[in-house]
């Protein structure tokens, strides 16, 4: 166990953060917003490039931090990340200028994740992100879905919540939403799923 839990640490020191995305990570602790490890960065931008994603939609902006991470990826996707509070997004435009990134690279949309996903197109994107909670995931799954074009991925991000997931005794709302969100892709051959254990969980799944 002691090995196993020496390479997990391994595993998330291993990425370097730019320093445009220490910002935001800066930024993200001042404002109580909770951000994604380094390492499951790292695998966002690991899955944009091998997807050679050209449209990304992000649900749960934050202060941008994933929102780099996912354009780190490919030099020619573009990003649309919804969020409902404006001080979010005022950070990510923010982090999005100190990394030099075109600004038609990136679309930032308030709103609820759910409404705004529901106004987009079918089979128009490549990767969607989902990091906007649980209240709607189920939601989120289904307009992800239909988003996505054949060949596509879903990432959720915080899959495992806190260690939680794994313990069928936690029945609270958040783990039991994620456990779902699992449950659902293990049992949907419409993709093929991985789930890793880095940072707070990390769940994808290619469409078919």
């Amino acid at each position: 166990m002691v090995d196993k839990i020496t390479s997990w640490k391994f595993v998330e020191e291993f990425a370097d953060e730019t320093p445009a995305m220490h910002k935001a990570r800066i930024r993200a602790e001042e404002m109580g917003v909770e951000c994604i490890t380094a390492a499951t960065g790292a695998q966002l931008a690991f899955t944009v490039a091998s997807l050679r994603a050209k449209a990304i939609v992000e649900v749960g902006t934050g202060t941008g931090l994933s929102g780099l991470w996912l354009l780190q990826g490919s030099t020619e996707a573009t990003l649309a990340t919804i969020d409902s509070e404006t001080e979010h997004q005022a950070a990510a435009r923010l982090a999005f200028a100190d990394a030099g990134i075109a600004p038609n690279r990136t679309r930032v949309i308030s709103g609820r994740a759910d409404e705004v996903m529901s106004n987009m197109a079918d089979a128009a994107y490549d990767l969607v992100l989902l990091d906007a909670g649980t209240d709607t995931l189920q939601k989120q799954i289904a307009e992800a879905a239909r988003l996505l074009r054949p060949g596509g991925a879903i990432a959720i991000v915080h899959a495992l919540w806190r260690n939680r997931v794994p313990d069928p005794a936690m029945r609270d709302d958040a783990t039991v939403a994620y456990r779902d969100a699992i449950k659902f892709f293990a049992d949907n051959d419409s993709f093929v799923v991985s789930l890793l254990a880095i940072g707070d969980g990390l769940l994808l799944a290619s469409k078919r």
